[in-house]
């Protein structure tokens, strides 16, 4: 017997790792099934399970469990990303808690070998709470970013690439983290609102005059090497090809005339520091300007690069101050230059600044533009076939409109910068020669025969520091996981993959990745679709922040409520192109939903409702059991056609609709006389229709609440233990006259929730029965009355139905069906005066608050300044006042007299 209480925690361990050990995960490359293949997206492998990993991980593995139910031979495959930054960060930060050297002084070798140390101790994590989730990865074949045939693979790729002249070195702007000592990618840049200042700064013009430039960073101005204007900006137009003299330095620097530069945005002239800002950088490729450096890898002064131009100037230029700079924090030279400027009177003016400042999402200092030799891939040649594919519909986006997105950045692509400055990741397989030379080959062994050749004896060989940007590897993972460059017989079975499921921030960092490398190593696109969903945030739209203190722990979700609930709570909610708006409360009702499942479940274990293997569906007569078997198959191919769509919000709602409505409130309320009844042909057709639905509804339910189901369908004995997950996807039953059974359900359904409606509106007590007037009914509609009259009795708590040919009694309220009309006769029941009075005084209280909604809506600084979650939490609680008013209206248009 089923516990009477749903206790998650009580199987959720066991079935999982029942479906493990079993192979249930597992695909098959000799089976003649069609594959369904989806990737994992690789989570750090320093990192833990989150909201978001609940998001992508539940929407991934209702697919891959409901595919498997097709009889797809599908393939999800696991593993996690090495994650250069972050996990060397976790690793110096472990050796500084245990009082061991540092990675300097430790040396590279034997950080590298901590780092794996702390891998096979640590790194299993997430691996772990996926399994609390209940994603049915394919464990065995797990793979890491840094393991030996991954490495491989990104060997190469580098090597072909670079000798297909589509990876090179090159100088460069990138965004450099001061703290970290490393280029990061604009993925790990956060944009914080800095309040800072405005300086504007006199430059004086060769031969007389001045012209002034506003900056927010002063310390960079030792680096310029132009004064840019609008070619129309009249004011300028005599001062274009002059020289302007730069203050501190005393360095001449043109005064060029470029779109760059905004009329309208300051003083109209900006100065140009092509080594320190990525607009500056792009405006001196233009014009061929110098790119001195003036801030070193700590962000700290360095003046060699401008030494030599020092020129003293009365009153502009003062070389010995300049060089005292040298090695002074970047902030700290700010107010010295400020303050030299002010007392040689060059500063005009400080205003009061804010702007957006770029921050390491990890080291957490602001980030510097620096120029520096890196390594680039050319990612404008390689986007061009991957733009190719979705244009052509090789590759198609769900929400389409991310297509526009994807597009907006592939057309405007720049060089990948894939080189970074950290010891934990691919080491590039590049080898300098005494001389300088490069050899780019896949091992030391092969770059010293290189060498040999070129020079005609060995020389020593010294290797590129750097590793490869985290993504490069991870461009790789929908082949290189399946064991590329090797053509292993998966490789060719399971690529081109047919989902990925991420989230918009990634579509260029690594969908648009996947694509470009996909296309060039195997001709082919790594997907044919991209899912696209929203952001997880809390129940009011905001983002989730632990400074705002509403992050929502997964696994403390799962604690409380059971996997399922929070699993079924983030597929009600996964909408196309919408954030999910989480909230616990929404998680704790969505529990109701499985205990109604669970309860629903029990009772027919009580009524000895049990699984019938040959029963047909075919042969059912009884109207109740054909119109449950004919919504059952309606529901089928509801939830089917929601997952083929991926539309994941309607495949729970059609399945919630079907199991607590359909079957929990009516089927299963409506069989209660019969279970309770004489045996015979109509019980038992009855219990075949009821053990038939359930195991319809199990299956059904399985790919988004796979616990719970799998629970119930071992202990029914639907199959054997843990068999569920590898049971067939519900399909439609033939049921005889189904149109007819459902006409007469439905209409009963219908009045019996009319009249539960009424009643509940005028708050009529449960225990108050009524009999129910029906005025101008079709003899039909009469007769399905008559046919149903004890569970309309029993459910709508009617003592009995009247015909009625004259005029409606006074003291009655009202209700239509169809052709008919009910009436609740309720004067003597109820104080109607005193219903219509409350109902008022509700209404007038809806009403109030959407005008206090509709005020903020028609206040322009409101809609202007509030923030876009506010805006739609408003918009929410404007339709919901709006919808009961138009509910109380109905109630009061029901009270006859």
């Amino acid at each position: 017997m089923l516990d009477k209480n749903l206790t998650p925690a009580s199987f959720e361990t066991r079935l999982y790792e029942g479906w493990e050990r079993s192979g249930a995960f597992a695909c098959d490359p000799a089976s003649d099934a069609a594959p369904f293949t989806i990737m994992i997206p690789p989570p750090n492998v320093t990192g833990s399970l989150h909201i978001g990993h609940a998001l992508t991980m539940t929407i991934q593995d209702t697919l891959t469990r409901w595919r498997r139910m097709q009889g797809r031979d599908a393939l999800w495959q696991p593993g996690t990303d090495h994650a250069g930054i972050a996990t060397q960060m976790v690793v110096e930060r472990l050796l500084a808690a245990e009082g061991q050297p540092d990675r300097k002084r430790m040396g590279r070798e034997a950080f590298v070998e901590r780092v794996w140390q702390w891998k096979g101790e640590s790194g299993g994590t997430i691996t772990r709470q996926l399994r609390r989730l209940g994603a049915s990865l394919d464990w065995p074949r797990e793979r890491f970013t840094m393991d030996e045939g991954l490495s491989a693979a990104v060997r190469e790729v580098f090597v072909t690439l670079h000798r297909q002249g589509l990876i090179y070195r090159d100088k460069r702007l990138v965004n450099w983290d001061p703290k970290l000592q490393t280029a990061i990618s604009d993925l790990e840049v956060e944009s914080r609102e800095v309040k800072g200042s405005l300086w504007h700064i006199r430059y004086p013009v060769e031969g007389g005059g001045e012209i002034t430039v506003a900056t927010t960073r002063p310390e960079t101005m030792l680096g310029d090497t132009a004064v840019a204007v609008h070619p129309s900006d009249a004011r300028f137009a005599d001062l274009v090809g002059k020289m302007v003299l730069l203050p501190l330095t005393g360095r001449r620097i043109p005064i060029i005339a470029d779109d760059y530069s905004d009329p309208e945005k300051g003083t109209g002239a900006v100065k140009i520091t092509p080594a320190h800002d990525f607009n500056d950088f792009e405006v001196g490729r233009r014009h061929g300007l110098a790119m001195p450096a003036v801030l070193d890898a700590e962000a700290r002064m360095a003046i060699g690069e401008i030494e030599a131009e020092l020129v003293a100037a009365e009153g502009l230029a003062d070389p010995a101050f300049v060089r005292g700079l040298e090695g002074q924090d970047r902030f700290a030279a700010r107010k010295a230059i400020v303050a030299k400027l002010e007392e040689l009177g060059l500063l005009v003016r400080v205003e009061p600044h804010t702007h957006q400042v770029p921050h390491g999402d990890r080291g957490g200092v602001p980030l510097e533009p620096r120029l520096t030799l890196q390594w680039y891939a050319d990612a404008a040649t390689l986007a061009k076939p991957a733009i190719e594919a979705v244009e052509s519909g090789r590759t198609q986006f769900v929400p389409k409109q991310w297509e526009n997105t994807f597009f907006a950045w592939m057309r405007d692509i720049q060089p990948w910068c894939v080189s970074r400055q950290l010891w934990w990741g691919h080491q590039i397989p590049a080898w300098y020669a005494p001389d300088g030379t490069i050899f780019v080959e896949k091992t030391e062994a092969e770059a010293q025969a290189a060498a040999r050749a070129k020079f005609g004896h060995d020389v020593a060989l010294e290797r590129d520091p750097d590793v490869l940007d985290t993504w490069f590897s991870s461009a790789l993972w929908p082949f290189s996981t399946l064991g590329w460059p090797e053509r292993t017989p998966e490789v060719a079975r399971y690529y081109p993959g047919d989902v990925l499921v991420t989230g918009f921030d990634i579509i260029f960092f690594w969908v648009a990745r996947m694509m470009m490398m996909g296309l060039h190593f195997m001709g082919e696109v790594p997907f044919r679709t991209v899912y696209i969903h929203g952001l997880v945030r809390d129940e009011k739209g905001q983002k989730m922040s632990k400074s705002k203190g509403n992050v929502m722990d997964p696994l403390e979700l799962i604690d409380a409520y059971g996997a399922d609930a929070l699993r079924f709570t983030i597929c009600s909610l996964a909408g196309p192109g919408r954030d999910v708006k989480l909230g616990r409360k929404r998680v704790e009702d969505f529990r109701s939903f499985t205990t109604k499942l669970w309860n629903a479940a029990r009772f027919c274990e009580m009524n000895g409702i049990a699984p019938q293997p040959g029963w047909d569906p075919a042969s059912a007569r009884a109207p109740l059991s054909r119109w449950i078997l004919d919504a059952a198959n309606a529901a089928v191919a509801e939830a089917t056609a929601a997952l083929e769509a991926y539309r994941f919000d309607e495949y729970a709602a059609a399945c919630y609709r079907f199991v607590w409505g359909s079957f929990c409130d009516w089927f299963l309320e409506f069989a209660k006389p019969v279970f309770n009844g004489p045996d015979g042909a109509e019980k038992d057709e009855v219990k075949g229709a009821a053990q038939h639905v359930l195991g319809v509804i199990l299956r059904l339910l399985h790919p988004a609440i796979p616990f719970v189901t799998e629970e119930l369908w071992d202990r029914f004995g639907y199959g054997a233990e843990c068999s569920l997950i590898g049971a067939a996807w519900p399909a439609a039953s033939p049921v005889a006259e189904a149109a007819a059974a459902r006409e007469e359900l439905d209409w009963v359904v219908r009045l019996i929730s009319e009249v539960r409606t009424v009643r509940a509106e005028v708050n009529v007590a449960p225990s108050i029965t009524t009999p129910l007037l029906v005025k101008d009914a079709a003899p039909e509609s009469l007769a399905r009355a008559g046919r149903w009259i004890d569970a309309i009795r029993r459910l709508g708590r009617i003592t009995e139905i009247q015909a009625l040919a004259g005029e409606a009694p006074k003291g009655v309220i009202q209700a239509v069906l169809g052709e008919a009309t009910l009436m609740l006769p309720l004067a003597g029941v109820i104080d109607l005066g005193a219903e219509r009075a409350r109902l008022a005084k509700d209404r007038a209280k809806a009403e109030a608050e959407v005008r206090k909604v509709e005020a903020k809506f028609g206040n322009a600084d409101f809609v202007a300044r509030a923030k876009p979650e506010v805006i739609e939490e408003n918009r929410e609680r404007l339709a919901n006042f709006q919808a009961e008013i138009a509910r109380l209206d109905a109630a009061m248009a029901r009270i006859a007299g």
